[in-house]
């Protein structure tokens, strides 16, 4: 099963957008997931990691749940 992590700046007051992709992953993926957690951070961090890989980070990436979304989605495939 695949798990995914959520980890978000607290300082920041990125929680909301973490629930944000949390709750958009589990609705597209549900029962295809072990887990999705929301690990706390600081720095201004925001990176979803799949199974370890990261696969958006807020420094690279341009922040947009749909394309999150989507780059989680090969690696719940690969673990189905």
């Amino acid at each position: 099963m695949t798990r995914v992590e959520i980890e978000y700046c607290v300082p920041c007051g990125m929680l909301d957008r973490a629930q944000d992709v949390s709750r958009a992953i589990l609705e597209q993926f549900g029962e295809g997931l072990e887990e999705v957690a929301l690990v706390t951070g600081d720095h201004g961090v925001f990176i979803v990691r799949v199974d370890g890989e990261v696969v958006f980070d807020k420094d690279e990436d341009g922040y947009d749940v749909d394309e999150i979304v989507r780059a989680v989605k090969p690696h719940v495939g690969a673990a189905a």
